[in-house]
């Protein structure tokens, strides 16, 4: 029986089936299910408000409008992305939206699938292992049109891509992610660990002018530079708002502290670079691997704005340590609580009253996101031979090594 699963799971046409179909539920399940409201004083609007949203925000970059205002009478709620990802959205925003759902929920879902599969050393039941725990937190976000696939799919694959030396394309990858959302940005501490910096510096420097001169297409400088200023004072208002499942939404709501947002961040950030000090260990698969993770999970506990469907990327970084990782007991209970709280929380599998009473005030979908943070970075700074799977380890021997010594002098 064992076996038998594994089989399925190791079955790339399998994984590929079972993504295209859940991307077409969530899309097919929003387009029939009518309009809702977003509080009692609204409008009705479209159960996919966020694909409105994105449609939009090239129209209204094309008729040179104010992108980050409200528009009442077309979506409920802020468009919070730059003018790039807009200019990026009009491919999709020129089809119906039965195909343009369609083809955005199948863009997230398959770049996902497509960058687990692109990862060096593991093999394919690890790989089919890590998609089917993602699954549950990739249907939330795309049930809601987002875009946080696609962000965890970028950061995979550009770390897959400089695994294998590939930096133009891996640097495209960071540098796109962040003019989607900001938080990408912290993607680019992965270049520390390859040799060639000087190559790397330039290609992200060269991609971060290519394409913030893309917008320059529809719009002229002028109306750029409004654009920017309205998009940093929409940044300002957004950012003293609320507090997210975040660290910082821990903190107030378990311990009442309000710390300032802005030093919590700056502190997640030290924390996440203290094992970068141990070059030593950079010529180590693991620890790039482990760093990859701790990424993944850092740009949402110390997200202020960290909604449910945001956790796909934490939750994608909380599959790929596990699956390398030894099945010990703080390791198997870490994970079981990270798909209890923060995966089957919002589902209609989990009590709605322990959901309601519990998980949101308390911000628990964060909790387990913390806890094997902290985990991760612990074991990133004791890292022992023995700290992977044994099987792991073996595919790990196995395999040619990537980088040696020689390369990081």
């Amino acid at each position: 029986m064992k076996n038998k699963i594994k089989q399925i799971i190791a079955n790339k046409r399998n994984l590929v089936i079972i993504y295209i179909l859940f991307a077409m539920i969530a899309s097919i399940q929003s387009l029939v299910s009518g309009k809702k409201t977003f509080n009692p004083d609204s409008i009705e609007y479209t159960k996919y408000n966020n694909y409105i949203i994105f449609k939009n925000s090239f129209h209204h970059l094309k008729q040179n409008q104010d992108l980050y205002i409200l528009y009442p009478n077309e979506h409920w709620d802020l468009f919070k992305y730059t003018p790039t990802f807009s200019v990026f959205f009009g491919l999709i925003a020129v089809f119906p939206d039965w195909i343009g759902l369609n083809l955005w929920n199948l863009i997230n879902a398959l770049f996902l699938l497509f960058s687990i599969y692109y990862l060096p050393k593991l093999d394919d039941v690890k790989k089919g292992t890590i998609l089917i725990i993602a699954l549950i937190e990739l249907m939330t976000s795309i049930q809601n049109s987002q875009s946080n696939g696609l962000i965890a799919g970028l950061l995979v694959l550009a770390f897959g891509l400089l695994e294998n030396r590939r930096y133009l394309l891996a640097t495209l990858c960071i540098v796109f992610s962040f003019y989607i959302k900001l938080f990408g940005i912290v993607g680019l501490v992965l270049l520390l660990f390859y040799p060639k910096k000087w190559q790397l510096g330039l290609y992200t420097f060269l991609w971060t002018l290519l394409l913030a001169a893309i917008p320059l297409v529809y719009i002229d400088m002028n109306q750029y530079a409004s654009l920017f200023q309205s998009y940093m004072l929409m940044l300002s208002n957004d950012h003293s708002t609320s507090y997210g499942y975040s660290v910082i939404g821990w903190l107030h709501s378990w311990f009442h502290l309000d710390f300032n947002k802005n030093a919590i961040v700056i502190s997640g950030a030290v924390v996440l670079l203290v094992p970068f000090s141990l070059m030593a260990k950079y010529t180590n698969y693991t620890f790039r691997f482990l760093s990859l993770t701790s990424v993944l999970i850092w740009i949402v506990i110390f997200n202020h704005k960290a909604e449910s469907p945001t956790f796909i990327i934490a939750m994608t970084g909380i599959a790929l340590w596990f699956a390398i990782s030894q099945k010990n007991a703080i390791n198997v209970a870490l994970f079981s609580l990270a798909m209890l709280l923060t995966s089957l929380s919002p589902t209609d599998v989990f009590p709605k009253f322990l959901r309601d009473e519990y998980v949101l005030p308390y911000s628990l979908k964060a909790l387990p996101c913390i806890f094997i943070w902290f985990k991760i970075i612990k074991d990133m700074m004791i890292l022992k031979n023995d700290w992977i799977t044994e099987e792991y380890e073996t595919q790990l021997r196995d395999r040619p090594v990537l980088f040696t010594k020689q390369d990081f002098r």
